[in-house]
């Protein structure tokens, strides 16, 4: 690729034409996406604007939109070039992280160190690579490959579940532990379902069915089947963890805040030898009962301190699902007396 920085004769100063050139029309037509969906959101998130002239892309705005949207471009390409495909997900990674920086791997063995080569992050599963789309997920998902006990907090549709979920799956296929557990407290979101009908596992599955959701992502669905009937993946309510060693596991408690104190204490003492934890929640929704103390809550004012346990952050600004999501969050939380004073 070739690229020519232009200042537009009668534009201010710090406005610039750059030209980037794309030598495959047929990578440069999937890069541009669908009626050029790709291109027009790139121009909207970076206030510029993309113009095609035969093989070239030239980007015109100020000088650090230019260039960070050349940037996401020559990223973007260079992604096809390998032979992968460019979905939305992987334009709004790009705009939200830049280029590929120059990451450390030192410490990491094998197909992890692969994993973080060149500073990216990619958590191959059965079915698909799942990338990070931020830099906080790839601090989380560095920190699920390098601690033994991991904390994930935040708002909704930030990725804490499902990036658990996907570095569970990877470290199961590569042979890092021989179990999956997942796990999530049965607890009513503020509405009275009543008696489920059917056998225990009838009961639990609706309060359990995000967790199957992700893992009909990464593994194919008889595989999923197959693996739950021979115990190697479990997917469990949060009481039937009790009186459990957990080995050779990978061990994801989902919705932690609506544990009990008890109840975290409970789960977090299961760890055993070989196996890794992840807790995730959001802070902002309790579903206890009234004057009942979240787990999570007491987690962090206790185990803060500990340095081989990580405790990762979430914000509205780390929100991948409909970008409105985002702004329902950001609309709540200022809302929020506790959080506006």
């Amino acid at each position: 690729m070739v690229t020519n920085v232009l200042t537009p004769s009668g534009d201010p100063q710090d406005m610039q034409e750059i030209a980037v050139e794309f030598p495959d029309n047929f990578l440069l037509i999937d890069l541009c996406g669908e009626y050029d969906r790709n291109l027009a959101e790139i121009e909207k998130t970076l206030g510029v604007q993309i113009l095609r002239r035969g093989n070239l892309l030239v980007v015109i705005g100020d000088s650090a939109a230019a260039a960070q949207a050349r940037a996401v471009l020559q990223a973007l390409y260079q992604r096809l070039e390998q032979g992968r495909s460019v979905e939305r997900g992987d334009v709004d990674r790009e705009l939200r992280m830049g280029a590929p920086g120059q990451g450390k791997a030192e410490g990491r063995d094998g197909d992890q160190l692969e994993m973080f080569r060149g500073g990216r992050v990619e958590i191959k599963t059965r079915k698909k690579p799942v990338e990070p789309r931020t830099d906080a997920q790839k601090a989380y998902v560095q920190a699920l490959f390098d601690k033994e006990l991991a904390f994930g907090i935040g708002p909704a549709g930030t990725g804490k579940t499902y990036l658990a979920v996907a570095v569970g799956v990877s470290m199961f296929i590569e042979g890092h532990v021989d179990r999956i557990i997942l796990s999530r407290p049965a607890v009513e979101a503020g509405e009275k379902l009543g008696y489920l009908p059917g056998d225990m596992k009838d009961k639990v599955d609706p309060y359990m069915q995000p967790l199957y959701d992700a893992l009909n992502d990464f593994l194919p669905g008889k595989q999923v089947a197959k693996l739950i009937e021979e115990k190697r993946i479990e997917i469990a309510p949060l009481a039937f963890m009790r009186g459990r060693t957990l080995a050779n596991a990978f061990v994801v408690l989902d919705e932690a805040q609506n544990a009990t104190s008890m109840q975290m204490k409970m789960f977090l003492t299961r760890l055993g030898e070989g196996s890794r934890m992840v807790i995730t929640g959001d802070r902002s929704q309790v579903d206890l009962p009234r004057g009942v103390t979240s787990g999570l809550h007491d987690a962090e004012r206790l185990l803060g301190g500990i340095g081989a346990i990580s405790f990762n952050y979430f914000t509205s600004k780390d929100v991948v699902r409909h970008p409105l999501v985002a702004k329902i969050i950001e609309a709540y939380d200022a809302d929020d007396p506790a959080k506006r004073g």
